[in-house]
Protein backbone atom coordinates (compact mmCIF):
# COMPACT_ATOMS: atom_id res chain seq x y z
CA UNK A 1 0.00 0.00 0.00
CA UNK A 2 1.45 3.12 -1.36
CA UNK A 3 0.81 6.02 1.04
CA UNK A 4 1.54 8.78 -1.89
CA UNK A 5 -1.22 7.78 -4.78
CA UNK A 6 -1.75 11.79 -5.87
CA UNK A 7 -0.54 12.16 -9.53
CA UNK A 8 2.50 14.46 -10.52
CA UNK A 9 1.65 18.20 -11.18
CA UNK A 10 3.98 19.09 -13.96
CA UNK A 11 3.72 22.54 -12.88
CA UNK A 12 4.38 21.50 -8.93
CA UNK A 13 8.29 21.31 -7.81
CA UNK A 14 9.20 17.29 -7.56
CA UNK A 15 8.32 16.65 -3.87
CA UNK A 16 11.45 16.62 -1.66
CA UNK A 17 12.91 13.70 0.05
CA UNK A 18 12.79 13.11 3.55
CA UNK A 19 14.02 10.68 6.40
CA UNK A 20 12.70 10.38 9.88
CA UNK A 21 15.95 9.33 11.99
CA UNK A 22 14.70 7.74 15.25
CA UNK A 23 15.36 5.57 17.92
CA UNK A 24 15.60 5.13 21.72
CA UNK A 25 18.14 7.59 23.91
CA UNK A 26 21.93 6.32 23.54
CA UNK A 27 21.17 3.93 20.69
CA UNK A 28 23.79 6.08 18.49
CA UNK A 29 21.61 8.40 15.97
CA UNK A 30 23.78 11.53 16.32
CA UNK A 31 26.62 9.40 15.49
CA UNK A 32 25.04 7.68 12.39
CA UNK A 33 23.72 11.29 11.10
CA UNK A 34 27.16 12.50 11.25
CA UNK A 35 28.68 9.37 9.26
CA UNK A 36 26.05 10.27 6.69
CA UNK A 37 26.03 13.86 6.51
CA UNK A 38 30.22 12.67 5.87
CA UNK A 39 28.74 10.91 2.40
CA UNK A 40 28.49 13.69 -0.97
CA UNK A 41 25.22 11.48 -1.57
CA UNK A 42 23.85 13.51 1.11
CA UNK A 43 25.18 17.02 0.11
CA UNK A 44 22.81 19.95 0.30
CA UNK A 45 20.57 17.67 2.83
CA UNK A 46 18.84 20.02 5.72
CA UNK A 47 18.73 18.08 8.95
CA UNK A 48 16.18 19.40 11.91
CA UNK A 49 17.22 17.72 15.31
CA UNK A 50 14.45 17.59 18.16
CA UNK A 51 15.83 17.50 21.71
CA UNK A 52 14.64 16.84 24.82
CA UNK A 53 15.99 19.04 27.93
CA UNK A 54 16.16 22.62 28.65
CA UNK A 55 19.46 22.52 26.73
CA UNK A 56 20.30 21.79 23.45
CA UNK A 57 22.98 20.17 22.98
CA UNK A 58 22.46 17.30 19.71
CA UNK A 59 23.28 20.06 17.08
CA UNK A 60 26.50 20.95 18.93
CA UNK A 61 27.76 17.77 18.30
CA UNK A 62 26.52 17.42 14.59
CA UNK A 63 29.54 17.97 12.32
CA UNK A 64 28.05 20.50 9.73
CA UNK A 65 26.13 22.62 11.60
CA UNK A 66 25.76 25.85 9.58
CA UNK A 67 22.60 27.95 8.20
CA UNK A 68 20.92 24.75 7.20
CA UNK A 69 20.35 23.51 10.66
CA UNK A 70 16.91 23.65 12.67
CA UNK A 71 16.89 22.97 15.93
CA UNK A 72 13.36 22.51 17.50
CA UNK A 73 14.07 22.75 21.63
CA UNK A 74 10.66 22.81 23.25
CA UNK A 75 9.81 19.07 23.69
CA UNK A 76 9.55 15.67 22.03
CA UNK A 77 8.08 15.85 18.71
CA UNK A 78 5.18 13.88 19.49
CA UNK A 79 4.31 16.21 21.74
CA UNK A 80 4.58 19.75 22.44
CA UNK A 81 5.99 20.48 19.21
CA UNK A 82 4.34 18.62 16.57
CA UNK A 83 2.79 21.74 15.50
CA UNK A 84 5.92 23.66 15.28
CA UNK A 85 7.36 21.02 12.97
CA UNK A 86 4.64 21.45 10.07
CA UNK A 87 5.43 25.06 10.59
CA UNK A 88 8.95 24.61 10.42
CA UNK A 89 8.39 22.73 7.07
CA UNK A 90 6.39 25.15 5.68
CA UNK A 91 8.74 27.98 6.32
CA UNK A 92 11.74 26.06 5.04
CA UNK A 93 9.58 25.86 1.66
CA UNK A 94 8.83 29.50 1.77
CA UNK A 95 12.73 30.43 2.42
CA UNK A 96 13.41 27.57 -0.34
CA UNK A 97 11.37 28.85 -3.12
CA UNK A 98 11.82 32.58 -2.18
CA UNK A 99 15.76 32.40 -2.35
CA UNK A 100 16.06 33.42 1.03
CA UNK A 101 17.84 29.84 2.08
CA UNK A 102 20.45 27.46 -0.01
CA UNK A 103 17.95 24.92 -1.99
CA UNK A 104 18.09 21.73 -0.07
CA UNK A 105 17.53 18.54 -1.69
CA UNK A 106 17.03 16.21 1.49
CA UNK A 107 15.23 16.61 4.77
CA UNK A 108 16.15 14.57 7.47
CA UNK A 109 14.25 14.72 10.86
CA UNK A 110 16.59 13.46 14.25
CA UNK A 111 13.61 12.87 16.61
CA UNK A 112 14.35 12.95 20.35
CA UNK A 113 15.33 9.48 21.67
CA UNK A 114 11.94 9.50 23.80
CA UNK A 115 9.46 10.17 20.71
CA UNK A 116 6.25 8.16 19.74
CA UNK A 117 6.45 8.52 16.17
CA UNK A 118 3.41 8.17 15.32
CA UNK A 119 1.98 11.60 14.97
CA UNK A 120 5.12 12.78 13.18
CA UNK A 121 4.05 10.69 10.52
CA UNK A 122 0.82 10.83 10.65
CA UNK A 123 1.43 15.04 9.83
CA UNK A 124 4.05 14.14 7.40
CA UNK A 125 1.78 11.50 5.67
CA UNK A 126 -1.90 13.49 5.90
CA UNK A 127 -1.10 17.28 5.91
CA UNK A 128 -2.47 18.31 3.19
CA UNK A 129 -0.17 20.82 1.86
CA UNK A 130 3.28 19.04 3.13
CA UNK A 131 2.57 16.02 1.35
CA UNK A 132 2.40 17.78 -2.35
CA UNK A 133 5.82 19.04 -1.10
CA UNK A 134 7.79 16.55 0.70
CA UNK A 135 8.43 12.71 0.12
CA UNK A 136 8.62 10.60 3.42
CA UNK A 137 10.81 8.61 1.72
CA UNK A 138 12.57 6.20 4.85
CA UNK A 139 11.97 5.89 8.92
CA UNK A 140 15.17 4.74 10.03
CA UNK A 141 15.25 3.65 13.53
CA UNK A 142 18.41 2.69 15.13
CA UNK A 143 18.70 -0.19 17.98
CA UNK A 144 21.27 -0.22 20.58
CA UNK A 145 22.96 -4.04 20.50
CA UNK A 146 23.99 -3.80 23.94
CA UNK A 147 20.82 -2.07 25.65
CA UNK A 148 18.26 -2.79 23.37
CA UNK A 149 16.37 -6.14 24.78
CA UNK A 150 16.10 -4.24 27.57
CA UNK A 151 15.02 -0.70 26.24
CA UNK A 152 11.80 -2.88 23.95
CA UNK A 153 10.78 -4.47 27.40
CA UNK A 154 10.81 -0.96 29.14
CA UNK A 155 9.75 2.00 26.90
CA UNK A 156 6.95 1.59 24.90
CA UNK A 157 7.97 4.58 22.60
CA UNK A 158 11.02 2.08 21.71
CA UNK A 159 8.80 -0.97 20.39
CA UNK A 160 6.64 1.54 18.10
CA UNK A 161 9.84 3.12 17.42
CA UNK A 162 11.05 -0.53 15.39
CA UNK A 163 7.29 -1.24 14.08
CA UNK A 164 6.73 1.58 12.52
CA UNK A 165 10.75 1.08 10.93
CA UNK A 166 11.24 0.66 7.06
CA UNK A 167 14.74 -0.01 7.90
CA UNK A 168 16.63 -0.82 11.62
CA UNK A 169 20.24 0.27 11.79
CA UNK A 170 22.01 -1.98 14.70
CA UNK A 171 24.77 -0.24 16.49
CA UNK A 172 27.41 -1.19 19.10
CA UNK A 173 27.35 -4.31 17.65
CA UNK A 174 31.01 -5.14 18.79
CA UNK A 175 30.19 -4.68 22.30
CA UNK A 176 27.68 -6.90 22.14
CA UNK A 177 27.76 -10.64 23.78
CA UNK A 178 25.47 -11.66 20.75
CA UNK A 179 22.58 -10.49 18.70
CA UNK A 180 21.12 -13.68 17.47
CA UNK A 181 18.40 -13.11 19.97
CA UNK A 182 17.10 -9.42 19.63
CA UNK A 183 17.67 -9.60 15.89
CA UNK A 184 15.02 -11.92 16.33
CA UNK A 185 12.86 -10.20 18.23
CA UNK A 186 13.28 -6.56 15.72
CA UNK A 187 12.17 -9.06 12.78
CA UNK A 188 9.02 -10.32 15.08
CA UNK A 189 7.86 -7.00 15.72
CA UNK A 190 8.69 -5.86 11.80
CA UNK A 191 9.06 -8.25 9.88
CA UNK A 192 9.46 -6.43 6.82
CA UNK A 193 12.06 -3.98 7.89
CA UNK A 194 16.14 -5.56 6.76
CA UNK A 195 18.50 -4.83 9.71
CA UNK A 196 21.44 -3.35 8.94
CA UNK A 197 24.53 -2.48 10.04
CA UNK A 198 25.41 0.97 10.95
CA UNK A 199 27.94 0.87 7.75
CA UNK A 200 25.32 0.48 5.18
CA UNK A 201 25.57 2.81 2.14
CA UNK A 202 23.64 5.73 2.96
CA UNK A 203 21.24 5.07 -0.11
CA UNK A 204 20.96 1.80 0.94
CA UNK A 205 19.50 2.90 4.05
CA UNK A 206 17.78 6.39 3.13
CA UNK A 207 16.09 4.72 -0.13
CA UNK A 208 12.86 3.93 -0.95
CA UNK A 209 9.09 5.19 -0.42
CA UNK A 210 7.47 4.66 3.24
CA UNK A 211 4.12 2.71 2.76
CA UNK A 212 2.21 0.24 5.38
CA UNK A 213 2.96 -3.05 3.11
CA UNK A 214 4.29 -5.76 5.73
CA UNK A 215 3.69 -3.90 9.03
CA UNK A 216 1.12 -4.88 11.70
CA UNK A 217 -2.32 -3.75 12.56
CA UNK A 218 -1.10 -1.86 15.17
CA UNK A 219 0.91 0.60 12.88
CA UNK A 220 -1.94 1.42 10.92
CA UNK A 221 -3.81 2.13 14.24
CA UNK A 222 -1.76 4.52 15.34
CA UNK A 223 -0.95 6.43 12.16
CA UNK A 224 -4.86 6.74 12.15
CA UNK A 225 -7.30 9.89 13.63
CA UNK A 226 -5.72 8.82 17.14
CA UNK A 227 -2.14 9.79 16.40
CA UNK A 228 -3.80 13.22 15.65
CA UNK A 229 -4.74 13.38 19.52
CA UNK A 230 -3.09 17.04 20.98
CA UNK A 231 -0.69 15.80 23.99
CA UNK A 232 0.45 19.64 24.30
CA UNK A 233 -1.09 22.30 26.67
CA UNK A 234 -0.61 25.38 28.72
CA UNK A 235 1.47 24.64 32.02
CA UNK A 236 2.64 21.69 30.70
CA UNK A 237 6.58 21.10 31.41
CA UNK A 238 7.99 20.18 28.29
CA UNK A 239 10.75 18.03 30.13
CA UNK A 240 8.32 15.48 31.31
CA UNK A 241 7.47 13.07 28.82
CA UNK A 242 5.77 10.59 31.19
CA UNK A 243 5.63 10.64 35.22
CA UNK A 244 9.16 8.90 35.61
CA UNK A 245 11.31 10.49 33.20
CA UNK A 246 12.60 13.96 33.93
CA UNK A 247 15.90 15.51 32.49
CA UNK A 248 18.25 18.00 34.07
CA UNK A 249 20.61 20.07 33.05
CA UNK A 250 23.76 20.74 34.37
CA UNK A 251 26.01 23.56 33.74
CA UNK A 252 29.05 25.36 35.17
CA UNK A 253 30.20 28.73 33.69
CA UNK A 254 33.72 27.71 35.40
CA UNK A 255 35.90 25.23 34.26
CA UNK A 256 35.43 22.06 36.03
CA UNK A 257 38.36 19.89 37.81
CA UNK A 258 39.30 16.93 35.90
CA UNK A 259 38.85 14.62 39.65
CA UNK A 260 36.26 16.28 40.62
CA UNK A 261 33.75 15.58 37.15
CA UNK A 262 35.23 11.80 37.38
CA UNK A 263 34.28 11.16 41.24
CA UNK A 264 30.74 12.59 39.55
CA UNK A 265 30.44 10.38 36.92
CA UNK A 266 31.86 7.43 38.83
CA UNK A 267 28.84 8.33 41.63
CA UNK A 268 26.26 8.85 39.69
CA UNK A 269 27.09 5.42 36.78
CA UNK A 270 28.06 3.19 40.06
CA UNK A 271 25.09 4.31 42.27
CA UNK A 272 22.54 4.60 40.00
CA UNK A 273 23.49 3.93 36.32
CA UNK A 274 19.82 1.84 35.64
CA UNK A 275 18.08 5.16 36.10
CA UNK A 276 20.16 6.84 33.76
CA UNK A 277 18.26 6.48 30.06
CA UNK A 278 21.18 9.41 28.58
CA UNK A 279 23.95 11.34 29.36
CA UNK A 280 25.01 13.90 26.68
CA UNK A 281 27.03 16.89 27.48
CA UNK A 282 29.84 18.93 26.31
CA UNK A 283 32.37 20.14 29.68
CA UNK A 284 35.37 22.25 30.02
CA UNK A 285 38.14 20.99 32.63
CA UNK A 286 40.19 23.25 34.23
CA UNK A 287 43.48 21.59 33.21
CA UNK A 288 42.52 22.08 29.50
CA UNK A 289 39.44 24.53 28.96
CA UNK A 290 40.18 25.07 25.38
CA UNK A 291 39.05 21.79 24.49
CA UNK A 292 35.93 20.84 25.63
CA UNK A 293 35.16 17.01 26.55
CA UNK A 294 32.02 15.07 24.61
CA UNK A 295 30.37 12.71 27.12
CA UNK A 296 28.39 10.14 26.04
CA UNK A 297 26.75 7.79 28.44
CA UNK A 298 23.72 5.28 28.67
CA UNK A 299 23.09 3.38 31.82
CA UNK A 300 26.11 2.61 33.72
CA UNK A 301 28.36 2.84 30.39
CA UNK A 302 29.97 5.50 30.04
CA UNK A 303 31.87 6.23 27.04
CA UNK A 304 35.35 7.11 26.39
CA UNK A 305 35.51 11.30 26.23
CA UNK A 306 36.22 12.46 23.09
CA UNK A 307 38.14 15.91 23.05
CA UNK A 308 37.11 18.24 20.60
CA UNK A 309 40.42 20.78 19.24
CA UNK A 310 37.92 23.72 19.73
CA UNK A 311 34.39 24.63 20.87
CA UNK A 312 31.42 24.43 18.49
CA UNK A 313 30.11 27.75 19.39
CA UNK A 314 31.16 30.56 21.06
CA UNK A 315 29.38 29.38 24.18
CA UNK A 316 32.42 27.94 26.26
CA UNK A 317 30.09 26.91 29.32
CA UNK A 318 29.95 23.41 30.32
CA UNK A 319 26.73 21.27 29.31
CA UNK A 320 25.78 18.11 30.55
CA UNK A 321 21.97 17.00 29.93
CA UNK A 322 20.82 13.87 31.78
CA UNK A 323 17.83 12.18 31.25
CA UNK A 324 16.50 10.23 33.83
CA UNK A 325 13.83 7.38 34.99
CA UNK A 326 12.94 7.23 38.99
CA UNK A 327 15.23 9.61 40.19
CA UNK A 328 14.71 13.08 41.39
CA UNK A 329 16.38 15.38 39.43
CA UNK A 330 17.07 17.51 42.12
CA UNK A 331 19.01 14.93 43.71
CA UNK A 332 21.17 15.04 40.82
CA UNK A 333 21.73 18.75 40.77
CA UNK A 334 22.60 19.05 44.22
CA UNK A 335 25.38 15.96 43.62
CA UNK A 336 26.82 18.18 40.64
CA UNK A 337 26.93 21.53 43.39
CA UNK A 338 28.47 19.80 45.87
CA UNK A 339 31.26 18.32 43.77
CA UNK A 340 31.66 22.02 42.32
CA UNK A 341 31.94 23.06 45.23
CA UNK A 342 28.71 25.35 45.14
CA UNK A 343 26.87 26.54 48.62
CA UNK A 344 23.71 25.26 47.22
CA UNK A 345 23.85 21.87 49.43
CA UNK A 346 25.10 21.74 53.17
CA UNK A 347 28.37 20.09 53.49
CA UNK A 348 27.22 17.01 55.46
CA UNK A 349 24.74 16.20 52.97
CA UNK A 350 27.42 16.75 50.64
CA UNK A 351 29.74 14.39 52.62
CA UNK A 352 26.86 11.70 53.19
CA UNK A 353 26.08 11.54 49.44
CA UNK A 354 30.04 11.29 48.62
CA UNK A 355 30.12 8.38 51.23
CA UNK A 356 26.43 6.87 50.80
CA UNK A 357 25.53 7.06 47.19
CA UNK A 358 22.88 4.58 47.86
CA UNK A 359 20.78 7.20 50.52
CA UNK A 360 19.07 8.90 48.32
CA UNK A 361 15.73 10.78 48.94
CA UNK A 362 13.62 9.17 46.45
CA UNK A 363 16.31 6.85 44.98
Amino acid sequence: MSLSATPPDPRRPEPIPLTVLTGFLGAGKTTLLNRWLADPALADTLVIVNEFGEIGLDHLLIERVDEDMVLLGAGCLCCTVRGDLIAALEDLLRKRDNGRITPFRRVVIETTGLADPAPILHALIYHPYLVLRYRLQAVVTVVDAVHGAATLDAHAEAVRQVAVADRLVLTKTEAAAGTDLLRARLTALNPAAPILPVTAPVEAVLGGLFGLDGKGDDVRSWLGAGAMAETSGPGRDVNIHDASIRAVCLTSEAPVPRPAFEMFLDLLRSGHGAKILRMKGLVALADDPGRPLVVHGVQHVVHAPVVLPAWPDPDHTSRLVVILRDLDPSFVQRLWDAFLGRPRIDAPDAAALAHNPLAIPGG
